[in-house]
């Protein structure tokens, strides 16, 4: 479709000279290009979800030159260190007089219970317990109003507090871990009333404090992401402590609530069972090298092994077709012309290329992982998925960026399924979550000023009229259209007071569709005239933003209607249209993950990512071993 060009420009112009009127302080220019070429529009997420880092405005500051070898990096990665410990101060609880009237007529102590606390807290003089700054802090604050005891009655260890302990006791089954919540119960008395009462008033803040990690841990996760690497952007999640404690007052049905502090969705249910599954299973006893690269022709120890796997887990249609010639070759270590057609077709069968030529991912998908990458896959899954909101929402379109693949998921029933490219190593896409707020179409691209830094500036720097030639529009901090070839591209490093959007054509970046999020990122979903790349099995070969293999399809979902409408839009050339509904969307990273039928699938860390996690949690570990 051809676009006439003054009558493609007439509204961004029209924009340009409103927003002059108004006066655009020099200031803002780069947050005035992104409204005026990003095609979003910035504003609080709706709905009950928590407003991301993502979606909070930058401040931007007047541009200054910049050395001309400057470039506009990517986001870290960092070496996780957990906070220390703290020792929980008891002072203010053993110097407080005796309060007049509790802070809650819901929590008034009887007058035995009361007392016998009150005369208890004295025990706590030299007690050294350690918990989390947050912890210690609620914890002091929480008994100081309310001084009475949630988990004795009256010499021993109540029925509410034999329901907490078992529930610590089973984290495993969370992918957690119990030492972190472990608490020795009180056994029968054996010394006098004051050594027992001490020994309870222990038993009551190490089993308060290891309640509160717990919770916290179920529901935000062990580690903070954001303080893993810069591509994880998850807001926090808000844990009234003293609240849960006063929950835990009120209700015999601890078990029922300490459970539900954990996310309640099915995907999380799934990976339980997995593990659980997993965790009851034996060794695999055939293990392949998983580095294995093997052409025809060529010979390796391996392949016998990879045969008798393929072997194993032949269906009737494969097992029919090359069943004897498996069987005939099953302790080959040459891998013969006559096995090539086998390799093949299973790879295919996983929904590979089907090159034959027998690599990692070959052996990633015909052999499986290992019992022991399963298990810590989703032990990482499980971690992550506590970042996300306990219910992930209906409708949502959810992309799992190590599977290379989007989803749009409505009432339980995944009605779309479309292959994805991501961002290359070097410009990885990051891990958040946001709401769809817009699909435009037959899109303007406003480049990043990361690719125009990085990747074009040089270019520019030897033959400046090159945008004016190539399809795009140079536009100044006043918002002026300029030629390209006027500006000295040679005096800007990595600040540069212009923008620049590619127009919408056949060869636009973005292709025909874009659909929007708005966040700091800049990642979006788009269509890509590189259809080509959908069909290798690695697809880690963007900028950042999402390529869907089906944008219409996407794009129909997402406003709810059909192909067909999406299709007739697209005649009219460029135009934007809102999404009504609330879906978010989840630009997500699991290396296990289960189908809309439950069934987990395991994927390769396209981004080693896993690794720094598991750093993450060691160091927590690190930190919390040594607690009392």
């Amino acid at each position: 479709m051809k676009f006439l060009g003054n009558k493609a420009t007439v509204m961004p112009l029209a924009a340009v000279a409103a927003m002059l009127a108004f006066g655009v302080p020099q200031a803002d220019a780069q947050g005035f290009f992104e409204r005026l070429f990003g095609g979003g529009v910035r504003h609080s997420p709706r709905g009950d979800y928590p407003l991301p880092p993502s979606r909070q405005r930058p401040k931007y500051k007047p541009y200054a030159a910049a050395p001309a070898a400057s470039r506009i990096r990517s986001p870290s990665y960092y070496t996780y260190k957990s906070d220390p410990l703290v020792r929980v101060d008891f002072s203010t609880l053993t110097a407080a007089p005796e309060p007049a009237m509790p802070q809650d007529a819901a929590f008034q102590p009887s007058s035995a219970t009361g007392t016998a606390f009150r005369e208890a807290i004295a025990g706590l003089d030299d007690y050294e317990l350690y918990a989390e700054k947050d912890i210690a802090k609620a914890l002091v604050a929480y008994y100081a109003a309310n001084p009475d005891f949630i988990w004795v009655t009256g010499a021993s260890a109540n029925s509410r507090a034999q329901d907490a302990v078992r529930v610590l006791g089973e984290a495993t089954s969370y992918g957690l871990t119990p030492a972190d919540y472990t608490v020795e119960v009180p056994t029968a008395a054996t010394g006098g009333a004051d050594a027992r009462l001490k020994e309870l008033v222990r038993f009551e803040m190490a089993l308060s404090a290891r309640v509160l990690r717990y919770v916290h841990d179920a529901q935000s996760g062990r580690v903070d992401p954001n303080r893993i690497t810069g591509y994880y952007d998850f807001p926090v999640k808000p844990l009234d402590m003293e609240g849960v404690l006063k929950t835990l007052t009120r209700t015999q049905q601890v078990r029922t609530y300490l459970e539900s502090r954990h996310p309640q969705n099915a995907e999380y249910q799934a990976l339980r069972v997995e593990l659980e599954s997993l965790q009851a299973s034996v060794d695999d006893e055939i293990v392949v090298d998983p580095k294995l690269l093997l052409k025809p022709g060529e010979t390796s120890p391996e392949l016998p092994k990879l045969l008798t796997k393929i072997a194993r887990n032949l269906d009737d249609e494969t097992g029919g077709a090359y069943g004897e010639i498996l069987a005939r070759l099953a302790t080959s270590e040459v891998y013969a012309p006559e096995l090539v057609p086998v390799i093949k077709a299973v790879q295919k069968k996983a929904g590979m290329k089907g090159d034959g030529v027998i690599g990692p991912r070959t052996v990633a998908a015909l052999v499986g992982t290992s019992k022991a990458d399963k298990i810590q896959k989703v032990h990482v899954a499980l971690e992550e998925l506590r970042w996300l909101p306990s219910d992930l929402g209906s409708p949502r379109v959810f992309i799992n960026q190590p599977a290379f693949t989007a989803s749009y998921i409505e009432n339980g029933e995944e009605k779309l399924k479309t292959r994805v490219v991501i961002g290359k190593t070097t410009n990885q896409t990051s891990f958040f979550y946001d709401q769809l707020e817009q699909v435009d179409f037959h899109p303007y691209w406003g480049v990043p000023q990361s690719i125009l830094v990085n990747e074009m500036l040089p270019r520019l720097r030897r033959d400046p009229g090159y945008l004016d030639r190539a399809g795009y529009e140079v536009v100044n901090a006043r918002g002026k259209r300029i030629p390209s070839s006027s500006v000295n591209w040679g005096a800007y490093g990595a600040k540069i007071p212009y923008g620049v959007r590619q127009l919408p054509s056949e060869a636009n970046a973005l292709g025909e569709l874009k659909i929007l999020f708005p966040n700091k990122h800049a990642i979006y979903m788009h269509d890509t005239p590189q259809k080509t790349f959908f069909e290798r099995d690695m697809r880690a070969l963007s900028h950042g933003c999402v390529r869907l293999q089906d944008p219409r399809g996407m794009a129909a979902a997402v406003l709810g209607t059909s192909v067909d409408d999406i299709a007739e839009k697209l005649k009219h050339g460029h135009a934007t249209e809102k999404v009504a509904r609330r879906i978010p969307v989840y630009i997500a990273y699991f290396t296990a993950w289960p189908d809309i039928s439950g069934k987990v699938e395991y994927f390769s860390d396209v981004y080693d990512r896993d690794a720094r996690l598991q750093q993450a949690l060691d160091s927590t570990q690190a930190v919390r071993s040594p607690a009392i």
